[in-house]
């Protein structure tokens, strides 16, 4: 792999072939531009420079690092894989407190990797981008912040994620609320729950983990259930003094241990595939560790989802059933007919006093980009055609945006695993791609549409045999039915798909050469 001086510049030359030409190109700089400082903005960065790729810029709406575990900071905010595989596997750490990393972790981890590998100049923060539009003429990015600064990018790399827009429910009465209301991406840690009466708008996720957290210290706490989620025990727990010496000492144990973990983990995805045998275990298991845990027959009953179980996001967890047990929290399955001033009011007549309303309803997950305009070739625009349904090529490249890619882009989300794997892949196809561009001397690289019709032509129907296909609505896909956001494959195929990217599945442009100023030697 080749490296490039300090000021990011290749030089060398090379004859190509490029829609049926060889090019004399001489390596240049390219200037790339990162959307995002999450994991998957900071992957691509660490990457870039190790592959002697120093010209990149991330853009930061925000006035820190993070992304997704900047933003939560709600109680109890935790990682929901094992800690171990929840880092980069070029940067392994072995000194995770617990087997399920909480929050602040995790944060302190990201802002290590940012310093480790010098990423923090390359950081601009306070600056969000609005708009970027592909100018065919110079073949480059034209791209705008909120701001109004404009600047220029031969390579455009979102790196958002799908899990960044809080969903606001649309409850008749919400915005009369008289009392304190938030959204659990959006904690308010300067209002004080204690002895307050509180409702919790949902039961998922970040449900699960908040609600046990806040549960001994409110008045009364209200769950407001739409319904019953799939969930099996985390076996959560510190890890000893001897287990974190011999990680430390011995690399290749922490290597092998994340290894296991990630085989463990997908040994789940034939579950996904609706293997009855193995589907049946781990249902029997789950509701199993439930009536354990749970003690009124009635409320057991009404935690038994009526769906198969993989068919929404499959939630881990060892205190939220025990939670449940205490006589100050209630779980109500009736529907949420009105909110008023002072309380919501259910489908079956019952109003419910509250004095702080926490919507731990999710994210808007599959309008990806949103809110950043993305225009393409002949006037395209992103947003209009992902208005039916988000589609890419393996979640990195869209047909007619030349030289923009993805991280975490449509239908690369994981049921059933780290979803690090899949950005560290994604992120090395990127790579590679900018590389090709940069050593070939190409204006850009534009994905065939042949190429992106036949991957999802095949890709549904793939997920028409996955259990999400067979299950309501859920945040794996859009307001018409389509899953939008899962990988419909073992990450072992997702891995091999993206380990080379296939060049013959884009349009390779050449560079234009660089007119000659009077007096230029010739």
């Amino acid at each position: 792999m080749g490296h490039g001086s300090a000021a990011g510049l290749w030089h060398s030359c090379c004859l190509i072939p490029v829609e049926g030409r060889i090019v004399d190109a001489a390596r240049e700089e390219l200037r790339i531009v990162i959307v995002g400082s999450g994991f998957s903005g900071l992957c691509l960065g660490i990457q870039l420079k190790q592959a002697g790729i120093h010209s990149f810029e991330i853009f930061e709406k925000a006035e820190s690092l993070g992304g997704t575990w900047r933003d939560n900071t709600y109680p109890g905010a935790a990682c929901d894989v094992p800690a171990i595989s929840y880092c980069f596997s070029f940067e392994q750490k072995p000194d995770w407190s617990r087997k399920w990393a909480p929050h602040d972790e995790i944060l302190a981890y990201m802002e290590h990797c940012a310093r480790k590998y010098d990423l923090v100049p390359h950081i601009r923060f306070g600056t969000e981008l609005s708009r970027a539009r592909f100018d065919q003429a110079s073949g480059v990015w034209q791209l705008r912040t909120v701001a109004g600064e404009a600047s220029t990018a031969h390579v455009l790399i979102s790196a958002v994620g799908q899990l960044n827009r809080p969903r606001l429910p649309e409850i008749p009465g919400l915005d009369s609320f008289g009392g304190e209301c938030f959204h659990s991406a959006r904690w308010n840690h300067d209002y004080d729950l204690a002895e307050k009466r509180v409702g919790v708008v949902g039961n998922a996720a970040s449900a699960i983990q908040i609600i046990p957290q806040i549960a001994p210290d409110v008045k009364q706490l209200t769950i407001f259930q739409r319904s019953a989620n799939w969930m099996v025990p985390k076996d959560d727990r510190p890890y000893s003094a001897t287990e974190l010496r011999r990680l430390g000492r011995h690399p290749w144990l922490t290597r092998l241990y994340r290894w296991w973990i990630w085989s463990q983990y997908e040994r789940l995805y034939p579950v996904f595939r609706q293997n009855r045998f193995l589907a049946g275990r781990m249902a029997q298991a789950s509701l199993a560790d439930m009536r354990d845990k749970v003690a009124d027959p009635k409320l057991q009953e009404e935690l038994v989802p009526d769906y198969p179980i993989g068919g929404k996001r499959i939630l881990f967890s060892d205190d939220y059933y025990p939670a449940l047990n205490r006589e100050n929290v209630e779980v109500v399955t009736n529907e949420i007919e009105r909110i008023t001033e002072t309380a919501v009011e259910t489908a079956d007549g019952r109003r419910i006093p509250v004095d702080a309303l926490i919507l731990a309803t999710g994210f808007e997950s599959t309008s990806f980009l949103a809110p950043m305009d993305i225009e393409g070739l002949d006037g395209s625009n992103l947003r209009s055609q992902w208005d039916d349904s988000a589609q890419a090529y393996l979640g990195i490249s869209v047909t007619g945006y030349p030289n923009f890619f993805m991280t975490y882009g449509p239908n690369t989300n994981l049921g059933h695993n780290s979803i690090i794997f899949m950005i560290e892949c994604q992120s090395n196809y990127i790579v590679q791609c900018i590389r090709r561009l940069a050593d070939s001397g190409l204006e850009y690289l534009d994905l065939r549409p042949e190429v992106q019709a036949a991957y999802n032509a095949k890709l549904d129907v793939e997920l028409d045999r996955m259990v999400w296909n067979h299950t309501g609505k859920s945040w794996y896909k859009n307001d018409a039915g389509k899953i939008t956001n899962n990988w419909s494959g073992s990450t072992i195929r997702y891995w091999w798909q993206t380990r080379h990217p296939d060049f013959a599945c884009y349009r390779a442009v050449a560079r234009k050469p660089k007119p000659i100023s009077a007096g230029s030697p010739a």
